[in-house]
């Protein structure tokens, strides 16, 4: 076991640079003219693209011949990490991961820092092993690996010692100031949900306790199982936070709040519904960064987000997104308009909710209780001298026709529906009542979309293709292959194998040819053969090519898509 290094060794680690020929004496003389001391210098190489973050550890390991440890191939054991404190461990960028023969492994973006193992040495009270680490993947596990699991229990305990004592006469109507271990644990709750990625969190209560889960990448995690005693004051925080009426535990409610979490704005919407365990409470995650996301992020293919970008040129028709709940609809529409000119044209909503604000839109939530539907709204927008009109969904005949109709008449319409594909949706748009001449006249094209997980970047490696997967693959592409990249599972990924997602498209753009085929009432099969020889991409096929890629696997794909006929 290497001990700290007392000091730098005689060899420099400028020298060690030069001799590794990651540097020339040249540019090595230029930089300390123009920095100064060694860590100025490094810090001077790294901005100027002279040396990467891995150069500079591979020579530090050199210099103090300590290893180098790739965090996102060694797990961090719970044990070594209860040593550290969080905010110990980012003020300083390391990492404690392993304990091995009484002695604390720590990975350092600094080893050189001989006060801090000391200081390290003094709080766990063991002997320190460092070793040298990529200090952005270091962040980054300081954030996947603290997570507040342990003290979100703790403060639960405390909640149900509370209830459990005879003064507390109502459980459900504690506390609600900040500093309580309710409050405490509502918090800590959803920070590790925004840190965890998560999309939803389900508040769930069962006979004999309550259930968190957090829904990560589409797919849904259990993370906690708290004391039943916490649901009912946990539901109350919550319903205060949100501006709900935390008396009333029957009837479904819907609130919403905004938190900032490590300088993000994430809003909350939150809703209600009563089981016969109790109140169950979901959270919707909605992070205000991804209302931002550009649409060559979305998952489209060349060919495809070609065609979509051709349809949002035209100055009036109208343009569907298709998909079940969760596939990302709203995102795309976000980011279409997001791409549109906000400053010259005139561009209205109506949601139901509004999920993310824009500063040049105007935006309205639709509020039956105030008779604003989507129907109400439509007809009311169009007497604002609207450029672009965004109506959340498409939901029954009325709205289908009126949505047609503002398309007919000059106005750009954007809007989401529920279909199972591209040809789908212009069959949907006929079953609400909409004449095949004014679908064929009005709708631009269309999109279908399904949203599959990415594989770990961090873990990723060559590994054969199961059968089941190789057959669907082939099916799709016409071709064989042996290996594709799957996830091994790390710390970056929660051991999953996949870490974020992406968009499985189909674009159809009406042609005259497609117009002509609806006007004579073809049927889907006969419109979709066509659309194929104009060239759609079908969903199907452009996810076995992202799985060809190696950005998400045959698995992910059969999963979401393959229902699909």
């Amino acid at each position: 076991m290497p001990e700290p290094p007392s000091a730098l060794p005689d060899k420099k680690l400028d020298e060690i640079l030069v001799d590794a020929g990651l540097l020339t004496r040249d540019q090595l003389a230029r930089a300390t003219e123009k920095a100064g001391h060694l860590r100025w210098l490094l810090d001077y190489l790294l901005d100027e693209g002279l040396l990467s973050a891995e150069d500079i550890a591979m020579a530090l390991s050199l210099q103090l011949n300590l290893p180098i440890i790739d965090l996102k191939r060694h797990a961090v054991q719970p044990a070594a990490l209860s040593l550290v404190p969080e905010e110990y461990a980012r003020q300083h960028n390391l990492i404690p991961i392993d304990i091995v023969n009484d002695a604390l492994v720590v990975v350092m973006a600094d080893p050189t820092n001989i006060q801090v193992q000391e200081e390290l040495r003094a709080r766990a009270k063991k002997l320190i092993q460092p070793a040298v680490g990529i200090p952005a993947d270091i962040r980054e596990v300081i954030s996947q690996s603290y997570r507040a699991r342990g003290e979100i229990e703790e403060q639960a305990g405390l909640v149900a010692h509370l209830a459990a004592e005879p003064a507390a006469e109502d459980a459900a109507m504690p506390d609600m100031t900040a500093n309580t271990p309710i409050a405490r644990t509502a918090d800590m709750l959803i920070s590790q949900a925004v840190r965890d990625r998560t999309s939803d969190i389900h508040l769930e209560p069962k006979e004999d306790c309550l259930r968190v889960r957090y829904r990560i990448d589409g797919v849904l995690h259990e993370v906690h199982t708290l004391p039943l005693s916490v649901h009912a004051p946990l539901i109350s925080r919550l319903k205060v936070k949100a501006g709900m009426n935390i008396a009333e535990r029957r009837r479904p409610q819907d609130g919403q709040f905004s938190v900032q979490i490590e300088g993000k704005d994430v809003d909350f919407r939150i809703s209600t519904f009563s089981s016969t365990c109790g109140e169950t409470m979901v959270l919707r995650v909605l992070d205000k960064s991804l209302s931002l996301i550009p649409l060559e992020d979305l998952g489209f293919l060349p060919e495809t987000l070609e065609r979509y970008s051709q349809m949002l040129r035209t100055p009036f028709g109208m343009v569907l997104v298709g998909g079940p709940t969760g596939s990302g609809k709203t995102t795309t529409l976000y980011a279409s308009v997001n791409q549109l000119d906000q400053k010259g044209r005139n561009i209205v909503t109506i949601e139901d909710p509004v999920e993310y604000r824009f500063d040049d839109i105007t935006q309205t939530q639709m509020n039956p209780q105030a008779d604003i539907t989507f129907t109400s709204g439509l007809r009311a927008m169009m007497r604002l001298d609207p450029d672009v009109i965004l109506v959340g969904e498409v939901r029954d005949s009325e709205t289908a026709g009126l949505a047609t109709q503002a398309a007919l008449t000059g106005h750009l319409v954007l809007s989401s529906i529920h279909a199972n594909d591209a040809v789908g949706i212009l069959f949907r748009l006929i079953d609400l009542g909409v004449e095949p001449f004014l679908v064929s006249s009005a709708l631009l094209g269309v999109i279908s979309q399904r949203l599959v997980r990415r594989v770990c970047s961090r873990c990723r490696e060559l590994a054969d293709v199961p059968p089941e997967e190789q057959s669907a693959f082939e099916e799709e592409l016409g071709e064989r292959a042996e290996q594709l990249y799957y996830g091994a599972g790390c710390n970056f990924c929660a051991d999953t194998g996949y870490a974020g997602r992406t968009g499985v498209l189909e674009v159809l753009l009406l042609s005259e040819q497609l117009r002509g085929m609806l006007l004579k009432g073809a049927s889907s099969g006969e419109i979709r053969t066509q659309a194929i020889k104009e060239g759609m991409i079908t969903m199907r096929r452009a996810g076995m090519l992202k799985a060809q890629e190696g950005i998400t696997t045959p698995r992910e794909v059969i999963r979401n898509v393959f229902s699909i006929v």
